[in-house]
């Protein structure tokens, strides 16, 4: 998965100077969806309920590339602790993360259907929090994301996006115990062109 996210890299690295160069148009993006978090490992099992996300974004377009900055929120609530649902202390225990990431896309414009399909990566930094009625326990760490899907034209300047991203970071710490947080999120949202 490292090389995949190097790869990535390398090539959005190597995109940006085409960006600049080309004729580019600048986009807001509001999106949101359903967010399946994967069992987290620690001292315990961790699973989770399906959750959602929000995201919102701005970026800049040209015809094969999209550059964008964008700023997500994700909510899972816990289901169960080692197969055990959380008792009355750990009641409405839940996983909360703000992601703020640096999104590269590369959209195959299929000519007069109106319809693109794309593939996307990003990186960037995720604020994790666990928390439930007594406490909540929080931490700063790496986060990484790939996806695809596909973007329809909806007017002169609208763009509806359907897409998939799989979603992970490096580990959190909390209150001394390593977790692990990865989860698909299935997103639909709306571009619009500035």
């Amino acid at each position: 998965m490292k090389k995949l996210l190097l790869s990535l890299l390398v090539a959005g690295l190597f995109a940006v100077p085409s960006l600049a160069s080309a004729s580019t148009s600048p986009y807001v993006s509001l999106s949101g969806g359903l967010g399946l978090m994967n069992d987290s490992d620690g001292t315990a099992i961790v699973t989770y309920k399906t959750g959602y996300l929000v995201n919102g974004a701005v970026g800049l377009k040209s015809d094969y590339y999209r550059l964008e900055a964008e700023v997500g929120y994700h909510n899972n609530t816990v289901e169960t602790w080692d197969g055990v649902p959380p008792g009355p202390l750990y009641a409405d225990e839940h996983v909360a993360i703000w992601s703020f990431m640096a999104n590269g896309y590369v959209d195959y414009d299929m000519k007069d259907s109106g319809v693109s399909p794309y593939i996307m990566g990003g990186i960037g930094y995720a604020s994790v929090t666990d928390s439930w009625t007594t406490a909540s326990y929080s931490d700063g760490v790496f986060a990484w994301q790939i996806g695809a899907g596909v973007g329809i034209k909806a007017g002169n300047k609208a763009t509806v996006d359907i897409g998939y991203r799989y979603f992970a970071t490096s580990d959190p710490v909390f209150d001394g115990e390593k977790i692990t947080i990865s989860k698909h999120n299935i997103i639909a949202g709306v571009r619009f062109d500035l």
